[in-house]
């Protein structure tokens, strides 16, 4: 069942172009990670989604609603932009509870208490959030986004500027509101590491358009392969990277010993093999390496900036 539903989505200020006819939907209990540079146009859609920008053409979906329209579904949903948005002279209990009436939550004061304990701040509860560390005041955002019981969190930059301690407790956070608690998680994000760990399918947006929408482990087809070489001496190891030096479709060469890690386009592995043969070059083992989260976005950003 898709929770999010974006259909040739475009938005234009003027004459510019900010989102290029988009398409992307994201499943119940999703962790959906949203990626891209500056000015890629993840905030507009973020906002078009919220039903806070109107759509020039295209539909933005929740839940088969656009939100600006309807009040049913603007209750379904949690959001924790890159500002807290907390009372600074309010305590941790007094946030909330203004937010719970809001929200006319019912069962305010269980609920409350609850929410303190799944964020950890149970201790600190009556304690001003103007005293809080930036970690602090982060996880009381984050319950403070869940006290209306959202089916769908719609979270920007949650980690930012904080921690590693911080960032691995929001993380945690998030993993367990999609695992244990069935929510579905719309995650914009620049960290590459926490969007590895947490998501279960990304988009990376560039320039307005969707260069890339599929699980972590299927968008290696969109990059080049990550190779190691090991070769059997050294005169033929400083041979082999010559030659791959020479070839338009292998880049980023690098010796270390025997060994020469490469990128390759991932159809010209077997004939990078067969010229190193050719050339009596002894090859004793190829291997391809996983690459990273950052490596197969900076991959498909730089090769995208280059079409476009």
């Amino acid at each position: 069942m898709n929770v999010i539903e974006v259909t040739n989505l475009t938005k234009k200020f003027n004459e510019k172009t900010i989102l290029d006819g988009i398409n992307f939907e994201v499943e119940k209990s999703e962790i959906f990670g949203f990626l891209g540079p500056n000015g890629a146009g993840k905030t507009t859609t973020l906002r078009i989604l919220l039903g806070l920008l109107k759509p020039t053409s295209g539909r933005a979906l929740v839940f088969g609603k656009e939100l600006d329209d309807n009040d049913d579904s603007r209750r379904r949903v949690g959001v924790l932009l890159e500002n807290d948005g907390l009372y600074e002279r309010f305590s941790a209990c007094e946030n909330l509870k203004y937010f719970a009436q809001i929200y006319s939550v019912s069962g305010m004061e269980e609920k409350i208490k609850s929410l303190l304990d799944f964020v950890g701040l149970t201790d600190r509860q009556h304690d001003r959030v103007g005293e809080f560390s930036k970690g602090m005041k982060r996880r009381l955002a984050l319950a403070r986004s869940l006290l209306n019981d959202p089916d769908v969190l719609f979270y920007d930059e949650p980690s930012s500027g904080l921690d590693p301690e911080a960032q691995k407790m929001v993380r945690d956070l998030i993993l367990s509101l999609a695992r244990e608690k069935g929510k579905t998680v719309f995650l914009n994000s620049h960290d590459l590491d926490e969007v590895q760990r947490v998501c279960s399918k990304i988009a990376i947006l560039q320039r307005g358009k969707i260069k890339a929408y599929d699980t972590i482990e299927n968008l290696g087809k969109f990059s080049r392969s990550a190779v190691e070489i090991a070769l059997a001496d050294g005169v033929e190891a400083s041979k082999a990277l010559d030659l791959l030096n020479s070839l338009d479709y292998v880049s980023e060469c690098e010796r270390e010993g025997l060994k020469i890690a490469t990128s390759v386009e991932n159809e010209k592995i077997s004939v990078i093999l067969s010229l190193l043969t050719k050339e009596g070059i002894r090859v004793e083992e190829v291997k391809k390496v996983k690459k990273s989260l950052e490596d197969i976005y900076l991959n498909i950003v730089r090769q995208s900036g280059e079409k476009t």
